[in-house]
């Protein structure tokens, strides 16, 4: 008898409509792979849908917050359903941008300097010497990230907004020029590295993320072989100190820019990363000889409480 799956997608999280296709596009898969699939739109009573349900694991494929940050985890801890990728801790920790940096630091991981600020106080004076990034403290896709070029006069005046959604406190990094570069994690082992330019802009922002179109990938990421092999070894080890399991991805940014200091640093460890048609995991896996229906699968088989 296959295994009868639930797939968690939507929400209510900024990033909606790409969970929405990220879990549509898995449960097909799954379909095709001989599980019995139930998709379902998470919303506040998701615990009674799940009680109903009764299905043998949850496959989430959740992005933001409550998908992504420990609470469907628990959730999912207390109905005693097994389910993929990263279990409470781990979620909450790599959510929180400046936790996890602290952490990945302790482990030996090189991550951006940088400060926690008031939004207000940021928006007022330039908290850092530009250039330099703002981003929320627990946000994912670079929503509501900004970037302060070098030379700007003035402090981010969005922030100020009544109708800024991202949180009262952000965390304020410099910034690292030169290449941008993704690693997927499964499991124990570092899979492929991919440099990200983004098709038409100055950054690898939303649109170039989920855009069809929006930005070019160059597997594997054209970089000398000790670079890559760093890579590797840095995202495995944010992987593991955060204590994420199943399939993570690790951003990282690596300034090889004429007279630039060499720097490789990780951004943050995505432990709900995307799976929709222009995701950057499934073209990693793909490229290390994993189908799509064989990762979605493996992701499933994985699949445990007490994560």
């Amino acid at each position: 008898m296959s295994k009868h799956v639930a797939v968690l997608m939507g929400g209510w999280s900024s990033e909606r409509e790409v969970s929405l296709r990220s879990g549509t596009a898995c449960a097909r898969a799954l379909e095709g792979r001989g599980y019995r699939v139930t998709p379902v739109d998470v919303g506040p009573d998701v615990a009674t849908v799940l009680t109903a349900l009764r299905p043998d694991l949850a496959f989430n494929a959740l992005h933001g917050p409550a998908g992504e940050d420990g609470t469907i985890q628990g959730l999912l801890e207390i109905l005693k359903i097994p389910y993929t990728h990263s279990g409470v801790l781990a979620s909450a920790l790599a959510m929180h941008k400046e936790r996890a940096k602290t952490v990945m630091k302790a482990a030996g991981v090189s991550v951006p300097e940088g400060c926690v600020v008031n939004r207000r106080d940021a928006a007022r004076a330039h908290p850092l010497t530009p250039p330099y990034v703002v981003k929320p403290i627990a946000e994912g896709s670079s929503v509501g990230v900004i970037i302060v070029r070098e030379g700007r006069s003035h402090p981010p005046q969005e922030l100020a907004r009544e109708d800024w959604a991202f949180g009262e406190e952000v965390l304020v990094e410099t910034y690292v020029p030169g290449r941008e570069l993704t690693c997927a994690v499964m499991g124990d082992r570092a899979l492929g590295v991919i440099e990200i330019k983004p098709a038409s802009g100055e950054w690898y922002d939303y649109d170039a993320k989920y855009a069809a179109g929006g930005s070019i990938h160059v597997l594997p990421a054209e970089i000398k072989p000790n670079v890559y092999q760093r890579v590797q070894e840095l995202s495995l080890t944010a992987h593991q100190a955060l204590g994420c399991r199943g399939v993570s991805r690790a951003d990282l940014r690596y300034d090889d820019t004429p007279g630039g200091t060499g720097a490789l640093v990780v951004l943050e460890v995505n432990t709900q990363p995307g799976m929709t048609q222009t995701s950057l995991v499934p073209e990693i896996a793909a490229h290390a000889g994993l189908s799509f229906g064989e990762l979605v699968q493996w992701m499933v088989e994985d699949a445990t409480l007490g994560r």
